[in-house]
């Protein structure tokens, strides 16, 4: 899909992608995005590609598509192009996060935490709310040795993204809990939000 890029000497706390031969950024009209369009798009990867989902062929069209007459692989993971052709990953659209009737994607908002120097690691998650139907939620892991201020990490996402992307609450944790594959718990973060609310 995409190949990580990092510069000589720098000691990048999150990945910077470029495309790879086999990969592109469709729209949902299957166009491809242009780059620095800032138009948001799905991650498609040729190659290798199962037959389908078993008696569900419209899930099968859609998650294998035929694309310029090769078929392709898009697993749901949303992006955009950059100007100088990088990829910027956004995140999942299962997990994307409805705030006020704008779309935000947790995996973009988690890199903005973790580029803050108290934050060692970070997870966005949606709660439920009347007014804006989702606020955004984001758990921290403090570095070692810090203490996670709350507005301080808030104005630093704010400082990077759209104001609207920043957490209304910022919730300091021992440890996110990954998987050893790195995999989180959405759902149970989630649910543990929601408590800290109630």
């Amino acid at each position: 899909m995409g190949q990580a890029i990092t510069s000589a000497g720098g000691a990048a706390r999150t990945a910077k992608f470029g495309l790879l031969e086999r990969a592109r950024v469709i729209t949902d009209d299957g166009r491809d995005v242009a780059p620095g369009s800032g138009e948001i798009g799905r991650v498609a990867v040729r190659g290798r590609c199962p037959v389908g989902y078993y008696k569900d062929p419209e899930k099968s069209a859609r998650t294998f598509p035929v694309i310029d007459g090769e078929r392709y692989s898009v697993p749901g993971d949303y992006a955009t192009v950059e100007a100088d052709g990088t990829l910027r990953l956004l995140g999942r659209g299962s997990v994307c996060i409805n705030t006020g009737g704008e779309k935000v994607y947790p995996e973009e908002v988690e890199e903005a935490l973790k580029e803050h120097s108290g934050v060692r690691d970070a997870v966005v998650v949606g709660v439920p709310d009347e007014r804006f139907g989702e606020l955004i939620f984001a758990w921290v892991e403090p570095a070692t040795g810090e203490t996670v201020d709350e507005a301080e990490v808030i104005a630093h996402v704010k400082s990077r993204l759209a104001h609207y992307k920043a957490p209304r609450r910022v919730l300091s944790t021992p440890t996110i809990g990954r998987s050893p594959a790195g995999k989180v718990d959405y759902a149970r973060l989630r649910q543990e939000a929601i408590q800290t609310t109630t």
